[in-house]
């Protein structure tokens, strides 16, 4: 009996994130099918996340160039752009509230994503898609493998890896893994705020808070469901995390705050008043810089490309401008699709190394010695 050829897709996208739900956006746009594959078995198998800045000078660009633009200000989240900075007495150092001038406007990632989804012809995601691995054919062309324990794969002449920290696809083009950066996260939720935790929705105010110590400190913001979403940031081993038991919240939620002795209560209550588990995270990064040579037929985006620590909120930017301008490359050069990866990577390369850069820094400003005082200190220079 014949087996049957593997399915053939003129461009693949592996994930079904921002940056990859972009690309697939523009493309289409501009008259161009591809396929993207991803492992969630539905959009709806898990939440997204909480609140993304999305930055006039990358993330909106993207979605002007996926004509998303009007649509996404219908979505953003009124007063998100408010910001306190407290010290660990919860001494309010700054505040500044959003008047309606700044241009990073707030949008629960959730509606994003939606909204991404949304405006794609049915059947272009194909979900509980699990890659494996993939291996070059020749001429550019390559073959996905699947994990479906039937030997399933598929060709293409264009796959772009759009699959997070842990890409399937790197290897295609690069050795580099994820490095731990020295961080790690809590993350807790506290729904219905003003209602059930109203002092902690009083702490937190409208927008973001930044609660800074010296190696540690309370990162919110508040949802535009009314919910707090908290993030515990602790600089740790790398096995911190390992010896906390998550399966008891009270438990690890006391373990964590060992961390934070002599803290004011108002501030370790975004902790304790938590609904649900506490969910830990260590925060990885590539490289600062990293790149690869031109390799034909395949490319990356986004945290698949350049993984970087969230403390200057590029991640999402940086995810929804590489898929829109690769899409915009592919469709300037509908001929020649190594002319648009060269022109793509070009631009994103030293794009991605910038802000990586930048998200450095920014953790060692955020967590220092006199901490906040040096966000204090950056906000009062932007804001004169």
């Amino acid at each position: 009996m014949t087996t049957p050829a593997p399915a053939h897709h003129r461009i693949a996208i592996v994930g079904a994130g921002l940056g990859g739900l972009a690309l697939a956006r523009v493309l289409h746009v501009h008259g161009i099918a591809a396929a993207v594959f991803d492992l969630d078995a539905s959009p709806a198998v898990r939440t997204q996340g909480g609140m993304l800045d999305i930055h006039d000078d990358s993330g909106q660009v993207a979605l002007r160039a996926a004509r998303l633009y009007d649509a996404f200000l219908a979505r953003v989240h009124t007063g998100g752009q408010a910001m306190r900075v407290l010290d660990q007495r919860g001494t309010v150092r700054l505040e500044l509230p959003d008047d309606g001038t700044g241009g990073r406007p707030e949008i629960d990632r959730g509606d994003l994503r939606d909204l991404l989804l949304g405006s794609l012809p049915d059947g272009t995601v194909r979900w509980g898609v699990k890659v494996t691995g993939a291996h070059p054919l020749g001429a550019g062309r390559h073959e996905v493998t699947l994990a479906d324990g039937n030997g399933s794969a598929f060709t293409t002449d264009l796959l772009v890896g759009a699959d997070g920290a842990w890409s399937r696809i790197r290897p295609l083009l690069s050795p580099a893994r994820p490095a731990y950066t020295g961080v790690s996260f809590v993350e807790a939720d506290l729904p219905e705020a003003d209602v059930r935790h109203p002092e902690s929705a009083r702490v937190v105010g409208g927008g973001m808070l930044f609660a800074l110590g010296a190696g540690r400190g309370f990162l919110a913001h508040r949802e535009s469901d009314g919910s707090l979403h908290v993030y515990a940031a602790v600089e740790a081993p790398e096995d911190w995390l390992d010896g906390i038991d998550f399966t008891d919240t009270e438990a690890a939620g006391a373990a964590v705050l060992k961390e934070f002795d002599g803290w004011d209560e108002s501030l370790k209550a975004l902790v304790t008043d938590a609904d649900g588990t506490l969910v830990p995270r260590r925060i990885h990064a590539l490289p600062v810089g990293h790149r690869w040579d031109r390799v034909p037929g395949v490319t990356l985006l986004g945290d698949a490309a350049h993984l970087m620590s969230p403390f200057a909120g590029e991640g999402a930017n940086l995810a929804l401008l590489d898929g829109a301008e690769l899409g915009l490359a592919l469709a300037a050069h509908p001929k020649d699709t190594e002319a648009a990866l060269a022109a793509y990577e070009e631009t994103m390369f030293p794009r991605g190394e910038f802000s990586a850069a930048a998200s450095a820094q920014s953790a060692a400003m955020l967590f220092r010695a006199d901490a906040p005082q040096g966000l204090v200190d950056m906000f009062t220079a932007d804001h004169g």
